[in-house]
């Protein structure tokens, strides 16, 4: 019966290739570009883990494009006439061409234009992820398009980010605590308060009104100081 061993020298080399390659991979995978831990308050998941991982911020150039998406809504939405009317009412001069009913059937409404909103989710939907927003009770994240930091006096930063799709679409969580509607945005933005030490809070706009802030040239929640707390304990970590 054939046996192989393997001599020290071997061994040695297929531990310093193992090495090597453990090195290489960490090499070659990017490190984040911030990363954010905090947990749900003020919602149906209180105490939920949160974890924000940001792979890199947007571009001016996607700003300008995002701010744009809002400014310029789409063009409009073709709606589907309606059908015509059956042959017994034209014969009666009910629906042909003719008859009272003009050229057919009920007339086809007017087309719609994409809200500001509406205009806004397109433009997410269809844009790269930059990040990633996970919970502890979901086994989904979210999609993160936007990732913008602004500075703040004494070291700190004020941060917006929008995900591609509604907190909570997925049914589990982030229904808000308080009384009062919530928004039926298709995205969700979150904005960030934190210190010099990366430590802070975030609100979202699960009931905050979303709005262009046209000074710092990126979206913000409309009236911050009023809306409740949604991440808490926000903090930055290293690496």
């Amino acid at each position: 019966m054939n046996q192989s061993f393997e001599t020290p020298r071997l061994a040695a080399l297929r531990l310093a290739g193992i090495a090597l390659t453990a090195v290489l991979t960490m090499a070659q995978t990017p490190k984040p570009a911030a990363t954010f831990t905090a947990a749900a308050a003020n919602v149906s998941n209180a105490g939920d883990s949160i974890q924000i991982v940001l792979r890199r911020w947007s571009t001016d150039t996607e700003r300008d494009q995002f701010l744009a998406a809002w400014n310029v809504p789409a063009a409009p939405v073709s709606i589907a006439p309606a059908a015509p009317a059956p042959a017994a009412d034209a014969a009666q001069g009910r629906g042909g061409r003719g008859g009272r009913g003009g050229r057919g059937g009920a007339p086809a409404a007017a087309p719609q234009r994409l809200t500001p909103e509406g205009s806004l989710a397109k433009a997410l939907a269809a844009a790269p992820t930059v990040g990633d927003l996970w919970s502890s009770s979901e086994s989904l994240g979210y999609s993160l398009c936007y990732a913008v930091r602004l500075p703040e006096q004494g070291g700190g930063e004020r941060i917006i980010l929008i995900t591609d799709r509604r907190l909570g679409d997925s049914g589990k969580g982030w229904k808000p605590a308080a009384p009062g509607a919530a928004n039926d945005y298709a995205f969700s933005l979150i904005e960030l308060r934190v210190n010099a030490k990366g430590e802070g809070d975030g609100k979202t706009s699960l009931t905050g009104k979303v709005i262009v802030d046209d000074a710092a040239k990126t979206y913000a929640l409309e009236n911050l100081a009023a809306s409740p707390v949604v991440l808490r304990n926000v903090k930055r970590r290293a690496g």
